[in-house]
């Protein structure tokens, strides 16, 4: 039995299998925790997730998949547009009558042979809005004096008539804090594949201990990922 994350990114999928891992979650496919797979949009739209759920559909029986998350950032959409979102790209796939009507909650979906599928859906964010970015911001366990004061930066474009939304500002803020606030002297010779985004492999496997997993901002996605266990 399978049972699958689409996720949005590789970073996301990266996040996800630290996340799991630190809650001692076994994703081996004949383990009580039975996240085996992740199938990465790379870059969400709907015709991306539709695609997914396509891709998805053929293999059903032959993976013997059960149950399928389907996690993305909210954003700044609310939750009935992200809803919307990924309901009409299960009834682009599946023609199914039944909706889903909220998140954490599995919609049935008749396949072949009388069997069903059981798919529910989670959007990442913090109080309602942001991205994987917003969420490292908020469980970040390590002085952040460099990437706090990004707040003066901020404000001192803003007196000079210039913006930055809170998207490209949380990446930046994450970028500081990775760079300048964690980043050992060692590090820095390979700051790129050590320090960086574009190192987050390396980072939730090497310096998991700048995040904090215990977090109360993560407990409404660890629950999510308990509805795999069985």
């Amino acid at each position: 039995m399978s049972n699958i994350l689409i996720v949005e990114s590789k970073n996301d999928k990266i996040f996800m299998e630290a996340l799991i891992n630190e809650l001692n979650y076994n994703i081996q496919v004949d383990a009580p925790i039975c996240i085996d797979d992740y199938e990465c949009l790379n870059g969400l739209s709907k015709e991306s997730l539709t695609g997914a759920l396509k891709e998805l559909k053929a293999e059903i029986q032959k993976r013997d998949i059960q149950k399928v998350g389907i996690i993305i950032d909210i954003d700044n959409d609310t939750p009935e547009e992200r809803i919307n979102f990924v309901n009409d790209s299960i009834n682009n796939v599946f023609h199914n009558e039944e909706k889903l009507l909220t998140t954490g909650i599995f919609l049935d979906i008749p396949i072949e042979d009388g069997e069903s599928l059981k798919l529910t859906c989670y959007f990442t964010n913090v109080d309602g809005k942001g991205e994987l970015e917003t969420v490292l911001k908020s469980i970040k366990a390590k002085d952040s004096i460099y990437a706090d004061c990004l707040d003066s930066w901020k404000l001192c474009i803003e007196n000079q008539g210039k913006k930055i939304n809170q998207k490209e500002f949380d990446k930046f803020w994450i970028s500081t804090y990775l760079k300048f606030d964690t980043c050992s002297k060692k590090e820095k010779g390979r700051s790129e594949k050590k320090c960086s985004m574009a190192g987050f492999d390396y980072i939730m496997t090497e310096k998991r201990q700048i995040w904090d997993f215990s977090h109360p901002i993560l407990e409404d996605l660890k629950n999510f990922l308990k509805l795999f266990r069985d």
